[in-house]
């Protein structure tokens, strides 16, 4: 029996335990080091929510290269000091399960999806971005001489719509209507999110932030953009064949110059707005076998500034 238990125990020299003290200590070091270049794989930060969600993403990437590295170090010592001889086919030695081992495996992964659950849970607490939702009957709405919703939306939000496949950005405050979203910098801003027919998905990489836009329901969605630049909007659910062109550029400005654009867009007359979908409908239906068939892209808003779709962004 005390061979036995002696056995389970797998004693460890002094130099053992001092190059096993050593080696996880290199591996929090690399772990750390994954860390800090994570933020290097993300676009710029250009929202209050960037840093909270990038110091998640951080925190995670650490623990899991600790994790990764762990368990690759047991494997390679396993391969290493106790494979079997190149001609021996002896059977193993019979060897007991060890608790303590077994304790340890498991207290650990316990602890770090704990930290992970905490840490995330405090990320979203602070981050507070979705507001109430409600339902609304797109059958029938309720819209003035100007085409806008009555009394749906309060001066400083902004109501987005999605379609298949375009977005169009409505400022009531203004009765401004654009397929091009700008934005005041350090500005807190609320959208309403409706879709016109299928899920889509709002996300705005730079901004860390995605809402999916649900068919028959209204959503408030709360940012503050804290960096001036161009940056992209994209459709992060699949809403059918033309979903990946369905994209529109977001301004983000000085609180001047978007008072000024906002004075400007309100003398435009209305015109087509941006409709990438449309334009390849249109040229795919001038070839002789157009494909496959498909659902015909809603036509292009009527906004008052289409803005642009060529110009370079940030992310």
């Amino acid at each position: 029996m005390s061979n036995s238990s002696d056995r389970s125990r797998l004693p460890i020299s002094g130099l053992g335990l001092v190059a096993l003290l050593g080696w996880i200590g290199l591996l929090v070091a690399l772990s750390w080091w994954m860390a800090q270049q994570a933020y290097r794989w993300l676009p710029v930060q250009a929202s209050t929510a960037a840093p909270l969600v990038d110091g998640l993403f951080s925190f995670e990437t650490g623990i899991g290269t600790f994790v990764f590295g762990a368990v690759v170090s047991v494997m390679a010592w396993v391969l290493l000091k106790h494979r079997a001889d190149k001609y021996d086919e002896s059977d193993a030695e019979p060897i007991e399960g060890n608790t303590r081992l077994e304790v340890i495996w498991t207290v650990i992964p316990l602890l770090l999806v704990m930290a992970i659950a905490v840490y995330a849970m405090r990320v979203n607490t602070k981050l507070g971005v979705l507001g109430p939702m409600e339902h609304i009957h797109l059958a029938n709405p309720v819209e003035d001489q100007g085409g806008y919703a009555v009394d749906r939306l309060p001066a400083e939000q902004v109501e987005v719509i999605a379609r298949q496949w375009s977005w169009e950005f409505r400022y009531p405050s203004a009765n401004v209507s654009t397929t091009e979203l700008h934005l005041p910098v350090d500005q807190p801003v609320t959208f309403r999110l409706v879709s016109d027919d299928v899920l889509h998905g709002f996300y705005i990489p730079a901004f860390r932030l995605k809402q999916d836009v649900i068919p028959g329901r209204a959503i408030n969605f709360n940012l503050t953009p804290t960096r001036e630049g161009r940056y992209r909007l994209r459709d992060s659910q699949f809403s059918g064949t033309w979903f990946a062109a369905n994209q529109a550029d977001v301004v983000v400005e000085s609180s001047e110059v978007y008072q000024a654009w906002l004075e400007n867009a309100a003398r435009q007359p209305l015109q087509s707005g941006l409709s990438d979908a449309v334009i390849e409908y249109g040229e795919r239906k001038q070839l002789k076998n157009p494909g496959w068939a498909t659902v015909p892209p809603a036509p292009p808003p009527q906004v008052n500034v289409p803005g642009s779709n060529s110009l370079p962004h940030d992310a």
